[in-house]
């Protein structure tokens, strides 16, 4: 059997932890990285954590971060991974733009330096970057692989030199380097500030009783929702191809925000206008109108293809959502 060792940033995240089950689940050794920090940041994986004394561990928890070269060189030639799967960043667009700086030093710096530490290990490995939707930007869909990228924030704007330099080390050093060009993926373990879960969320604690209004910010944008535990699948297919490419990811059904929350009160029986307020502070400087994904690469190169679409996924996130409140 060939060895199979895949090394994860952002493990802890939503995608990170249902990759981490999903290629444990295939017989991987995960070596995951996290930031240390004063207060646990595992509760997405503290069900597959093992303790590094346990007979034959496959998972293993290492501390680093994205913008320390040194120390991430210094892990690659210790574990040798055979696929590195970058999914670590300042992943919030809102954030971007109170910290630019920052948001372009982990996601585009941050990505650079891992390729780089991979090559100068030089370990034969294949690489994956965790790109976005958001490159395209004001581009009208459906967004494919060849549609014109036009960033509108300081997040897309560093996942792009992320992308380019994937792929020029991918032409430039012959690695086998992917950019998974994923539309938007939820799932009940996406971050609280998130749009999609900020809704479902508190659909269930105005449906509890504990809380009576929701704020948001454009309601008319409109996203193509997919589930994420599925989107993980797609990832690992992209390392098992011969030949490295890119990829875009979605379900290719594009829905409103409004529609996304009508859906997620109609859940609890509620009706969303009676609860939902638009607050100023939560437009974006550059909005994004309109992201919805064509996926028809992905389906006929990787035999990939959603099976959750938006409404279904607002009702698992909520029916979840109501679900934890009551532990």
């Amino acid at each position: 059997m060939s060895r199979k060792v895949a090394l994860i940033t952002g493990v802890t995240g939503q995608d990170g932890s249902y990759l981490a089950e999903l290629l444990l689940s295939k017989g991987y050794e995960v070596h995951g990285l996290i930031r240390r920090s004063s207060t646990f940041s595992t509760s997405r994986i503290d069900h597959i954590y093992q303790d590094p004394h346990e007979t034959d561990p496959k998972l293993f928890l290492h501390y680093g971060d994205l913008i320390d070269g040194v120390g991430l060189t210094n892990l690659i030639r210790e574990i040798k991974p055979t696929e590195v799967y970058n999914l670590g960043a300042q992943s919030h667009v809102q954030v971007s733009f109170t910290m630019p700086q920052y948001t372009g030093q982990v996601d585009a710096v941050g990505a650079v330096g891992l390729l780089e530490s991979i090559r100068s290990a030089g370990i034969n490995t294949r690489f994956y970057q965790a790109s976005t939707s958001e490159l395209f930007g004001s581009t009208p869909p459906p967004q494919n692989e060849e549609s014109v990228f036009k960033p509108r924030s300081p997040y897309a704007a560093a996942k792009l030199m992320a992308y380019w330099c994937t792929i020029n080390y991918r032409e430039g050093y012959g690695m086998h380097a992917t950019n998974g060009i994923l539309f938007n993926h939820e799932s009940p373990r996406r971050g609280e500030t998130f749009v999609t879960r900020k809704i479902t969320r508190a659909v269930a604690e105005i449906a509890a009783g504990s809380k009576k209004k929701l704020f948001l910010g454009n309601l008319d944008a409109v996203r193509d929702w997919g589930y994420a535990k599925e989107y993980v699948e797609s990832m690992w297919l992209m390392l098992q191809q011969d030949k490295p490419s890119d990829y875009v990811v979605a379900t290719g059904v594009g829905a409103t925000v409004k529609d996304f929350a009508e859906a997620s009160f109609a859940r609890v029986g509620l009706n969303w206008q009676d609860h939902i307020e638009v607050d100023q502070k939560y437009i974006r400087p550059t909005e994004v109108d309109a992201l919805i994904g064509d996926p028809s690469k992905a389906a006929n190169k990787l035999n990939w293809k959603a099976k959750t679409h938006w409404k279904e996924l607002a009702e698992i996130m909520v029916d979840a959502d109501i679900a934890a409140l009551k532990k």
